[in-house]
């Protein structure tokens, strides 16, 4: 009896980026706290969350400029501990700050990064990121005169130089003008057509209109994941409204009780108790409310859900991070 075929090694490693139970403290202050996710090939994934959240520290990891405190990262099924500049090379990184030679042209410092990376045939690759950037008219200026979109283009050459599969993109549109981010996103939207893309923003309509799946990171914890539809459907009803006829501390006593109830706000107006609440589980537990009215004798003058958008879902997320 004939052996089964072994499976093909690429089927395996379909997962561009791994991140395995990854843990990165400063001190005794934990940045991310075990998370874990993929980047699969092709697709553009958004690394969303409020500033401080852990994003930043992540990206580090993920590149290897950090070591991570405990976990692990793979870049196309190796481990970038143990082969780092096999896992360089499938990268190219645009950080948060964008450190640039500023005395530089972009002409002298791409081809710096060239010899620096031992790029062959680095005049080729020039030329390819020049037409993909779109900075052939600032190509024999000072960085340090260009605007700030400009010098995005040319982080974003950089890291385009040596041909990586994958991109990490760190706040690639902070600190530009309309135009300029409007030109930025147009750029990403064209580079995903052949590149792998870990996109990390504070931006909700950034991830809204480049991301194929969306990460959402509060506290360097994952708090949600999907694709903004899947994630606007996840929370559709999850906020419950009412209005109750009864004592306001005895309502808040009994909600604080109710085993249904993730968080709520109560407020008394004229005649009646009024509120919100989210569930602990998806769904719609309007009935279970109306259970538990009914046993604790409130008399329900209101009872609505209302479906949540991604932005609402990422606010509700994120609000302890906000206060």
């Amino acid at each position: 009896m004939g052996s089964s075929p072994t499976p093909s090694v690429s089927l395996f490693f379909n997962k561009m980026i791994e991140v395995k139970n990854l843990y990165k403290y400063y001190g005794e202050d934990p940045a991310v706290r075990g998370i874990s996710f993929n980047v699969e090939k092709g697709e553009i994934l958004g690394f969303l969350g409020p500033n401080g959240a852990g994003k930043t520290t992540t990206l580090r990891v993920i590149t290897g400029f950090l070591y991570p405190t405990k976990g692990e990262v793979f870049i196309d099924g190796k481990n970038v501990l143990e082969e780092p500049l096999y896992c360089k090379k499938k990268l190219g990184y645009l950080p948060e700050d964008n450190p640039l030679y500023t005395d530089l042209t972009p002409r002298e410092y791409l081809s710096f990064c060239a010899e620096a990376r031992g790029i062959e045939d680095a005049q080729k690759k020039m030329e390819e990121v020049i037409e993909k950037t779109q900075i052939a008219e600032v190509w024999e200026k000072p960085i340090g005169e260009l605007s700030k979109g400009y010098r995005q283009r040319v982080g974003i050459a950089q890291a385009l130089l040596h041909d990586p599969e994958i991109l990490i993109l760190d706040e690639p549109t902070t600190g530009l003008d309309p135009v300029q981010i409007i030109e930025i996103r147009n750029l990403i939207k064209e580079l995903s057509k052949e590149k792998t893309i870990l996109l990390s923003t504070h931006i909700l309509p950034e991830v809204q209109m480049l991301a194929t799946r969306v990460i959402i990171i509060h506290r360097g914890v994952i708090r949600a994941e999907g694709t903004p539809e899947e994630l606007s459907k996840k929370f559709k009803a999850k906020e419950i409204s009412f209005a109750l006829k009864g004592d306001e501390n005895k309502i808040r006593e009994r909600l604080e009780k109710a085993d249904f109830v993730s968080s709520f706000e109560l407020m008394s107006k004229e005649d009646a108790v009024y509120g919100k609440f989210l569930p602990k589980e998806n769904g719609d537990p309007r009935e279970k409310f109306a259970k538990f009215a009914y046993e604790n004798g409130f008399l329900i003058l209101e009872l609505y859900s209302k479906s949540l958008g991604l932005e609402e879902v990422f606010i509700e997320l994120t609000k302890e991070e906000q206060k």
